[in-house]
């Protein structure tokens, strides 16, 4: 709860109305343990708020990356779906079975962003690191099949 006020705040900082469609979104994707696209997003908000719209849906969902709140998952169709952004060395580990999504702290990539920067000359501004595998679940799933 208390992330969903901040994100509430962060919103309203930045000259969002906080509508009840728009709560609804931030708190499926608050509560999701896996990435979503924006038309799960859509379908579960109108379980509980019927009027929600989809372009609600991407209207918000654009605002949320925009300030940084949420970022795009990679899977090998694209970037269509999102999760909560991660904090600084936070990265996501994305099960490729049933695409449950854990952040997981990652080593300070300081030394080899420095090697990188070294042999080609360009400056590291940013990175965005996802590991993709199999999740406990799945694997015993598959261990009992």
């Amino acid at each position: 709860m208390e992330q969903l006020q901040h994100w509430i705040e962060i919103l309203e900082e930045n000259g969002c109305r906080i509508t009840s469609p728009r709560r609804v979104i931030i708190e499926i994707l608050l509560n999701s343990p896996r990435a979503l696209e924006p038309t799960e997003i859509y379908d579960l908000g109108r379980e509980i708020n019927p009027g929600i719209g989809l372009v609600t849906v991407y209207r918000t969902l654009e605002k949320l990356e925009e300030l940084g709140l949420i970022q795009r998952i990679h899977h090998e169709d694209g970037c269509h779906m999102v999760m909560p952004a991660v904090e600084g060395h936070q990265h996501y580990l994305v099960c490729t079975a049933c695409g449950k999504t854990t952040v997981f702290r990652g080593d300070d990539l300081g030394a080899l962003f420095s090697r990188v920067e070294t042999n080609t000359g360009y400056q590291v501004n940013d990175h965005w690191l996802q590991l993709f595998g199999t999740c406990p679940d799945c694997k015993n799933d598959h261990k009992n099949s």
